[in-house]
């Protein structure tokens, strides 16, 4: 029998999100700018004799069919040839990545499950075979099969590597709700695109392209105009020295880009003696997420 393979599923924040308009089947056409993040989930894919069952220290959470872990391994199970049976695995997930949150937390455990399958399964399923079964799951998905700095088009869900901007320290925020996507699609076709954007000081990196500078997030206004505490908490993450903060992509999370670790070091500090729910963190380069995949799949 195989041995268990484990893995770290990364989150991921929106540096940039424009909504373009409607697409034929009724999704948002965006274009955003995805980066991957060093806070990660922890899974766990251990081969046994009983059906496909999954553990997961969130009990919030699903551990049947309605948790993209489970709807990656039936997918890819589906995709293999011959089909397999889904079962045999026991997958234990440890969480970090809060959910509701716009942290892509359950995108990257399902991306996790298809690069951790395709090994224990010993299937032969090429990059752009993944890539193609990922899309099926969610637009975020394919992101995390690659990762790094990327363009995502679309639905988001046709990526593109970008030009990397050198390592930078992240302090990420949650406030204690959630937001759902449908929602905050649903507030902004309320509102409306927006008329005036305030120009943001943008990460001052010599790495990054033009477009640096005018970094925004189309879904941040009309999700801080239902949820002022969004609005609030990017304006402390600027206080305390925060290069440029904004909402992660249908929020409620937001993050704060930082010049160095010990400044980003005392934002978390600040913020969690307020009680708020923050996380030190940092980027993470597509060659990292690279390596964990190849040393996975041996290729």
């Amino acid at each position: 029998m195989a041995t268990a393979v484990t893995l770290r599923a990364h989150a991921k924040i929106n540096l940039d999100l424009r909504i373009l308009g409607l697409l034929p089947d009724g999704y948002h056409e965006v274009r955003t700018v995805l980066q991957t993040l060093r806070l990660h989930d922890t899974l766990t894919f251990t081969p046994v004799a009983g059906p496909f069952a999954i553990a997961c220290d969130d009990p919030t959470l699903p551990t049947d069919a309605g948790n993209l872990v489970w709807r990656a391994a039936d997918v890819l199970a589906g995709a293999a040839v011959p089909r397999r049976r889904l079962g045999g695995v026991r997958v234990e997930v440890t969480k970090r990545i809060p959910a509701q949150a716009g942290l892509g937390g359950g995108s990257a455990d399902a991306a996790a499950t298809l690069v951790a399958l395709t090994r224990l399964w010993r299937l032969d399923l090429a990059a752009t075979d993944l890539a193609t079964l990922a899309a099926r799951l969610g637009a975020d998905v394919p992101f995390f099969l690659a990762g790094g700095t990327a363009l995502g088009t679309g639905r988001g869900d046709d990526v593109s590597p970008l030009t990397e901007p050198p390592a930078a320290s992240v302090v990420v925020v949650v406030p204690p709700f959630g937001v759902s996507t449908p929602d905050a699609y649903r507030w902004f076709d309320v509102d409306g695109p927006p008329r005036r954007v305030a120009r943001r000081r943008g990460p001052p990196l010599s790495a990054w392209p033009a477009w640096a500078a005018d970094l925004r997030n189309d879904l941040e206004a009309p999700v801080a105009r239902r949820h002022p505490a969004i609005g609030r908490l990017v304006r402390s993450l600027t206080t305390l020295g925060a290069e440029y903060a904004a909402m992660s992509g249908s929020g409620s999370a937001v993050f704060g880009i930082f010049p160095d670790a010990d400044t980003a070091a005392a934002a978390q500090a600040a913020l969690a003696r307020r009680g708020a729910r923050a996380w030190l963190t940092g980027t993470l380069s597509r060659a990292a997420v690279t390596r964990q995949r190849r040393r996975i799949l041996g290729r």
